[in-house]
């Protein structure tokens, strides 16, 4: 894992989430905040993306 900055047409790519839902998975505790870069602009960790995708991956292979 790494802890490069990502910005949301990348996370939105390697989620396949739209940007409307990944701000609603945040406001419901289920996808992780952003990190303010700027006053108008964040970005996210790739590792918490990876994370996410893990998660996303496990729920979906129960074994």
């Amino acid at each position: 894992m790494t802890n490069a900055i990502l910005r949301l047409p990348q996370v939105k790519d390697l989620t396949g989430l739209s940007r409307s839902t990944i701000y609603l998975m945040i406001k419901q505790g289920k996808f992780r905040k952003p990190i303010q870069l700027g006053t108008r602009s964040v970005g996210w960790l790739q590792s918490d993306i990876e994370e996410f995708i893990s998660e996303r991956i496990r729920a979906s292979r129960p074994e």
